[in-house]
């Protein structure tokens, strides 16, 4: 397979220099400690991943009442601040370069996980369950946040980046897309305030630009991206205006010097991607729609035409999660580990996480037999 595919051609982003084009995708996978600590676990995780070009590591919340799930990570804390230290320590030492992902929950959590009632724009529940340390349970009703409310959240974002670089990392991503927070706030069907963050399509906005701006303002736009899911109905979302939000948000924030917007599920025929690419100055990282079924070429395929289509870097979840050696295997047109379901959240521990097979494992295991049925069934499996 031909390597001249600018996926593997270095990149600048912000005070950086990335290697390839690559970037390993943010990814919930509750391993941390039930506070929302680090593990060492997860440093080897992300150290196995090293050579992606970046590295968005998983979503930690910026405060208590933030938190989602069970085992999720966070980053308000001294504690959070070292045990993120053992992982961005291990990455730097085998090459690689990471940014944060910055995620506040709004109504996608609840009492029997955070302890606490969670907040939202207006008073409007998740449409389903959700997962806690019990088990799936119905929604609660979140308490409308006050004015006082979002500017302590807008605070909490600010300092939660300047831990995030305390703890070692290049930047942080704020999170305003797959129905938390911030796009609960962008969304017409989760945001009915009449005040000043509600209504029009500048109102709906002005959280999520009031955080990113906070922000930057305290680690440096350079070091900032914004992730976004334009149209994306996760988590009981209906935008209504998805044609007007995202080109406005580009607009308001496009001055700013941000290191790059990431879009997720990004399609290059989409009217809105084009509408963003052509609005947003700066770096625009790309997440490709993939099949159930991973193979280098159709990762590969769909990747070098969202880079023809205008973006400058590609972002791949299932991918990395199942393949640390992920931009090798693409390189030579690899086979690929597919990704085991039965091992992604919830569960913790190493099977499904750190076990994953780099290239050379892959072909030893494939060459000689399997020692027992289970170990057939319950093994990596390569495409």
């Amino acid at each position: 397979m031909s390597n001249t595919t600018e996926l593997f051609a270095s990149a600048p982003l912000g005070p950086l220099t990335l290697p390839n084009r690559l970037v390993m995708a943010p990814l919930t996978r509750n391993r941390a400690e039930a506070d929302g600590t680090p593990t060492p676990l997860m440093a080897t995780y992300y150290a196995q991943r090293a050579s992606a070009g970046l590295i968005i590591a998983e979503a930690a919340t910026p405060n208590a009442v933030g938190q989602t799930y069970p085992n999720i990570t966070a980053v308000h804390s001294a504690r959070h601040v070292a045990g993120w230290r053992q992982v961005t320590d291990a990455v730097r030492e085998a090459g690689g370069r990471m940014f944060l992902q910055l995620q506040h929950g709004g109504r996608v959590g609840h009492p029997a996980t955070s302890g606490l009632t969670p907040l939202a724009p207006s008073p409007v529940p998740l449409p389903e369950t959700i997962f806690t340390p019990g088990g799936h349970r119905p929604a609660v009703v979140p308490r409308e946040m006050t004015e006082l409310d979002i500017r302590t959240t807008v605070a909490d974002f600010a300092r939660a980046a300047r831990n995030a670089l305390d703890a070692g990392f290049e930047g942080v991503e704020v999170h305003s897309a797959n129905g938390h927070l911030l796009h609960q706030f962008l969304a017409a069907n989760t945001n009915r305030r009449t005040d000043g963050y509600g209504g029009s399509i500048a109102a709906r906005i002005r959280f999520t630009a009031e955080v990113v701006e906070a922000v930057a303002a305290e680690i440096g736009a350079e070091r900032v991206g914004l992730r976004v899911s334009p149209g994306n109905t996760v988590n009981g979302i209906a935008e209504g205006g998805t044609q007007e939000i995202y080109p406005a948000l580009s607009a308001r924030l496009g001055g700013l010097g941000l290191a790059y917007l990431h879009l997720v599920l990004a399609d290059p025929d989409a009217p809105v991607f084009g509408k963003i690419r052509a609005g947003w100055p700066g770096v625009l990282i790309a997440n490709p729609v993939l099949g159930e079924e991973l193979t280098a070429d159709g990762v590969r395929s769909a990747s070098e035409r969202l880079l023809a289509a205008g973006a400058d870097l590609i972002a791949l979840g299932r991918p990395f999660l199942a393949n640390p050696d992920l931009v090798e295997r693409l390189r030579l047109g690899a086979p690929l580990n597919q990704v085991r379901d039965r091992y992604l959240m919830y569960v913790g521990g190493a099977t499904g996480y750190t076990d994953y097979p780099a290239l050379e494992a892959s072909v030893e295991e494939t060459a000689q037999p399997s020692s027992s049925s289970n170990d057939a069934l319950d093994g990596p499996r390569v495409a």
